[in-house]
């Protein structure tokens, strides 16, 4: 479903300030698939989101989404292949417009658009059905402004979002982390059911490994732009925070702890 085929990404190529972003990434991900992220500040882990995304380009690599490469495509023109929710509760809705508004401009994503109604009966007898899975009370809100509501209902309704077009791919850049700790666990529990229930491929970064070891079906820790490890379902089953602390270990050679991790 999404081959990323010798992938490299430098930044301020030719400067003092000159860093290796990626370094000879090759990541493929089945269909379904749920794989997480991990690795410290700098790995590479937002920029391989980055460069599936569109946002970025790699200097030299493909990436190809179900088989059609996407390499050279913008950002917006992969939009009917791609689902992303940010670390910023802010940045996947409008806060100016109500629910059933941010509902349908999603709804409409990669799609022909012409003069019609953005929300018709039908489509809002929809949303209501499809927010009552967040079991949040939003489907009885549609008409309430999203700046209204709390980080964690507009991370929720950016994750309802992100799948409504059907994407090849979902995308999860932390999407937990500016979030209180209670607000974090219904994200994530949404996560696990969401992925589960539209079969979607996805690649989440976190800098959570708790959440990393719970979440998905595969794992990888990356460094200095390369994937160190890579867990299948059953590695990952039998892997602790205290083994992939000593993984990471090896690597920069220094013992390490969770606060370290996170830096």
């Amino acid at each position: 479903m999404l081959e990323i085929t010798n992938v490299h990404k430098t930044f301020f190529a030719g400067t003092v300030n000159e860093r290796a972003a990626l370094q000879d990434i090759n990541l493929s991900l089945a269909a379904g698939e749920f794989v997480t992220v991990i690795g410290s500040n700098g790995a590479g882990k937002s920029t391989i989101l980055n460069i599936t995304s569109g946002k970025l380009r790699p200097d030299t690599g493909t990436v190809t989404i179900d088989g059609t490469d996407v390499t050279r495509l913008a950002d917006y023109s992969r939009a009917r292949f791609i689902g992303r929710v940010f670390q910023d509760p802010m940045a996947g809705t409008s806060p100016d417009m109500t629910i059933e508004q941010n509902l349908a401009i999603a709804y409409e994503r990669g799609k022909n658009r012409g003069l019609r109604p953005g929300v018709t009966r039908k489509k809002r007898e929809f949303f209501q059905e499809e927010l009552k899975s967040l079991e949040l009370g939003l489907e009885n809100r549609l008409k309430a402004k999203v700046g209204l509501l709390s980080g964690g209902q507009r991370q929720a309704l950016s994750l309802l979002m992100a799948t409504f077009s059907g994407p090849k791919i979902l995308l999860l850049d932390e999407h937990t982390a500016a979030l209180d700790p209670q607000r974090a666990e219904l994200v994530s529990r949404l996560t696990a059911e969401v992925v589960e229930r539209h079969g979607l491929t996805t690649l989440m970064v976190t800098h959570n490994m708790e959440q990393a070891l719970r979440l998905g079906t595969r794992l990888i820790m990356m460094h200095e732009g390369r994937i160190i490890l890579d867990l299948d379902q059953r590695q990952k089953e039998k892997t602790t925070v205290p083994d992939l602390l000593h993984e990471f270990e090896k690597i920069k050679g220094a013992a390490l702890d969770d606060r370290t991790m996170l830096q």
